[in-house]
């Protein structure tokens, strides 16, 4: 039963609403006082003693406190505009605990390496040093994400073609099911990596080979996905088609496969999973470049500050490429109510 615009109002100004708002108001200031308190405690608080009596060997920048008032600045926008417009509040009021919980990380991880020294150098630099690290490796570190990037999208796209052939394909035909489905039982349940000895032997390069290894990691969550997202179209949808006279090819393209497409985006979304998994063993244990080969450099030099640099820029490129897939995905299923 929908209820009255009357009703609505009367619900909205309830106690219990007003005080429901009253709370997530008080919750969207919070992530930008933590940010100051932050602030406060890196430039007031002594640091540990053995760092601030040889600034020399143990060197501490603005670097840092120019992150955090870029990060304070970005929060007081966001708040402010969560005043004038009601979608970025709900935003705002969704976002501001994991806002908070961030903020209250990196004031503990400050407080633990560089102002008390219980996380101490070399293997605990504090943030000010990850910073430096970055901006002074930048160069060689946009090369490794371009080479990571390649490799990336060369194998995890070749995996998505054969996934989706084989899928569709033993989807809607029984006789193509009757080959692949072995396959699929032998090679499904074993991770890609665990092949990775025999590729690179086999492979006629160290690039071939992680694409390979990539694209067989991405080849059996597609498959599976195209599969059953095929094998379950409504048998309706196809009779329908038919009485307008459509042929077996309208029928796989402008049926099965746009009616499988939800169950097809689960798998290429896991496959992308994996194929970032697949891709920093490949670079690891082979690859001569990229943020994972940089990775094992850096530590091989007890860099670690350069390295866990390394580490965070993998966490933003792959969340970067996760979130690109999800517009995709939200941009192809816009016909399906969940995704508007």
């Amino acid at each position: 039963m929908k209820l009255t615009a009357w009703e609505l109002h009367r619900l909205e100004s309830s106690p219990k609403s007003n005080l429901r708002r009253a709370f997530d108001r008080v919750l969207t200031f919070l992530p930008l006082l933590l940010a100051v308190a932050h602030i406060a405690e890196y430039k007031l608080m002594p640091n540990f003693p053995k760092y601030a009596a040889n600034k020399i060997a143990y060197p501490v920048s603005d670097t840092y406190t120019v992150f955090l008032g870029i990060l304070a600045f970005a929060l007081l926008v966001y708040l402010v505009w969560s005043f004038f417009s009601e979608k970025i509040y709900e935003k705002l009021v969704h976002s501001a605990p994991l806002y908070c919980v961030i903020t209250i990380i990196l004031t503990l991880y400050d407080i633990a390496t560089l102002k008390t020294g219980t996380l101490q150098l070399p293997y605990f630099p504090w943030a000010d040093r990850i910073l430096l690290a970055i901006i002074e490796d930048r160069r060689m570190l946009l090369d490794c994400i371009r080479n990571s990037l390649v490799l990336l999208f060369t194998g995890y796209l070749s995996g998505v073609a054969a996934g989706l052939f084989c899928g569709v394909g033993a989807g809607w035909s029984k006789k193509i099911r009757y080959w692949i489905m072995p396959l699929l039982k032998l090679l499904g349940p074993i991770p890609s990596t665990t092949w990775i000895s025999i590729i690179l032997v086999v492979a006629s390069s160290l690039f071939a080979g992680s694409v390979f290894m990539i694209a067989l990691g991405v080849w059996y969550p597609v498959t599976m996905a195209a599969l059953n997202g095929v094998a379950n179209v409504n048998r309706s949808n196809f009779e329908v088609a038919r009485t307008f006279g459509a042929n077996r090819f309208e029928l796989v393209f402008k049926v099965a496969i746009p009616a499988a497409m939800p169950s097809i985006f689960n798998g290429l979304t896991q496959g992308m999973g994996i194929a970032c998994t697949a891709l920093m063993v490949a670079e690891m244990l082979g690859v001569e470049s990229g943020l994972g080969w940089y990775i094992n450099w850096q530590r091989g030099w007890a860099e670690f500050a350069k390295m866990y640099a390394a580490v965070i820029i993998i966490c933003l490129t792959f969340t970067a490429v996760n979130l690109v897939l999800t517009l995709i995905k939200k941009r192809a299923l816009r016909w399906k109510e969940e995704y508007v």
